[in-house]
């Protein structure tokens, strides 16, 4: 059997092993571009947990399976740790209120992890970390025919999932061309060879503090301080939740907006939590004390906060997080983006608040959560602008109580653009999703960049660091300079029906670069194409080029 305490020690034990050996998973990933690393969105996802079980100390199975779920669902990066995160989602749900478990509890448990995962999936792949969860559960089911013993059924979860690993590479070929697993199932298997360590063993696996897991090149998501402060504490407390008490915490809402604003109460059946900004923190504080203890208690004085960070701040620097505030208006918008300029661009183009990350900076569900609820709006439309952020926006959408999320799953910049672009203020949030996404459809993007990695294309030889373009995401073109890569994709992109042309610029580009690309293309599409050319900012990409 295995209680609460002995299940914290193998998920952060699991965290250790995956954040020891992320460098390591990232090297799985066989496409030359830079990218939201697998290894490293894993790890941090899975560290989520572990911090948030540092300071419990009970012994119940089905709080700390809770703990862990809560924290992943909120850590989660990228399609990889969605996916991780789903799956302990179901640990949550299979072992609610039970103090110890059994390996068929943990069974059960994995099952509901794994349903949950390939649903979220719009398009399951097999030879993918869905794979290796899914045969390892398998394997589990038929163990617990014959036992119930939790380290006997974990290690044969353990063993099935490297064997469904090593067969990967027979379900997708192109793993199978480039000669490697795929990198989620190896995730996967190095948190579960974690937790088996502890549970069979008693050993936990030395955190390395210098593999600190971190996204070197993310920006906090930020937004300016308001200079005009009409309440001075920011007040936040979580309430454990008396179970006898039948108080609502509607009625704790409807409360606190009678005294503040910026007002959010996100409760379930343990805990309330609750954020607002107030003149009087003590009333505040003395209403969530009807609905049961106060666990943590935290209060900042704003206009304190504001003057200080003017004062260490460099002129128009001055950043916060994003704070709370009520849905006031219709329709509001949220996107990813890196980089001044396009950052910019999405404001001029109507989004309220930007998350900065993309490829290779895949931003939290948590850090979306925060853009959200800082949208004054009641129908939240969101752009994640990559492939590898769909999934962690999609995990916003049961968090947000009090306003209506949408998701356009625009897979690039040039389609979140094109999406904004076609908004309509005429008609409903669900229409205007619908038509900005068959509008972002008709966008096709170019990408020039670097080899992140030593490859293979079409018979030729790509070194790390060589320049590479991309169209729609295939790899067409290597070439010696950013400059002439932009040109021969843009011959390639541009057809006899293409009416817009957007070049925007990143970081490592000049402006006299950028000034020769524009020319080139315009003496080439001038005269039948609008060229328009961004100064973006953006890391990662040289060249990001929009045909529509």
């Amino acid at each position: 059997m295995i209680n609460g305490e002995m299940l914290k020690k193998a998920v952060i034990s699991g965290a250790n092993n995956i954040s020891v050996q992320k460098n390591q998973i990232n090297d799985l990933n066989i496409f030359p571009v830079p990218d939201g690393d697998t290894g490293t969105n894993m790890s941090m996802t899975v560290m989520a947990a572990a911090k948030a079980l540092e300071d419990y100390n009970g012994t119940n199975a089905g709080e700390v399976a809770n703990i862990i779920a809560s924290a992943m669902l909120r850590g989660a990066r990228g399609n990889s740790g969605v996916i991780t995160s789903l799956i302990f989602r179901g640990f949550a749900q299979g072992l609610k209120d039970m103090e110890e478990v059994n390996g068929k509890n943990i069974v059960a448990a994995l099952g509901i992890g794994v349903d949950a995962a390939y649903k979220a999936v719009m398009k399951p792949t097999e030879g993918t970390i869905l794979t290796v969860a899914r045969m390892a559960y398998e394997a589990g089911v038929e163990a617990s025919k014959e036992t119930s013993d939790a380290v006997s059924i974990m290690q044969v979860i353990v063993k099935k999932a490297n064997e469904a690993l090593a067969l990967t590479p027979e379900l997708l070929p192109v793993l199978k061309k480039a000669g490697v697993v795929d990198a989620g199932g190896k995730g996967l298997c190095v948190i579960f060879e974690g937790m088996l360590s502890y549970i069979k063993d008693g050993v936990v696996i030395e955190y390395d503090d210098t593999n600190e897991v971190t996204v070197d090149t993310f920006e906090s998501a930020a937004a300016e301080f308001d200079d005009d402060i009409q309440f001075t504490y920011c007040t936040e407390f979580i309430v454990g939740r008396n179970t006898d008490s039948e108080a609502d915490p509607d009625e704790l809402r409807t409360y606190l907006q009678s005294i503040g604003d910026c007002v959010v109460v996100v409760n379930d059946e343990e805990i309330i939590k609750v954020h607002v900004h107030t003149e009087n923190p003590g009333d505040a504080l003395t209403k969530g004390l009807e609905y049961g203890q106060l666990l943590t208690v935290k209060v900042e004085n704003m206009k304190e906060q504001h003057k200080n960070a003017k004062k260490s701040a460099p002129k128009n620097e001055q950043e916060k997080e994003f704070t709370p505030v009520e849905p006031t208006e219709q329709i509001g918008f949220v996107s990813v983006a890196a980089g001044d300029g396009l950052k910019e661009l999405f404001k001029d183009l109507g989004c309220n608040n930007i998350v900065s990350g993309g490829q290779s900076m895949n931003p939290s569900t948590d850090d979306i959560y925060d853009a959200i609820m800082a949208t004054p709006a009641k129908n939240v439309l969101v752009l994640p602008n990559n492939k590898n952020i769909i999934l962690a926006a999609e995990q916003t959408i049961p968090m947000v109580k009090d306003r209506n999320v949408i998701i356009v799953p625009t897979r690039t910049i040039p389609q979140g653009m094109t999406a904004m672009l076609n908004f309509d203020p005429e008609i409903s949030a669900e229409s205007n999703a619908q038509l900005m996404m068959d509008a972002a459809h008709n966008v096709g993007t170019g990408l020039v960049t670097f080899a992140a990695r030593n490859s293979e294309f079409g018979g030729k030889k790509i070194k790390e660091g060589d320049i590479i373009a991309l169209e729609n995401g295939k790899l067409t073109i290597t070439e010696e300079n950013a400059v002439k890569a932009v040109i021969k994709l843009a011959k390639d992109m541009v057809k006899r029906d293409s009416s817009f042309i957007t070049l925007v610029y990143g970081n490592g580009i000049t402006e006299e670069e950028a000034n020769k690309a524009y020319e080139k293309l315009r003496d080439k599409f001038g005269s039948r194409t609008d060229i328009s050319l961004v100064k973006g900012d953006q890391p990662v990409y040289y060249f990001i080029l929009s045909v529509e």
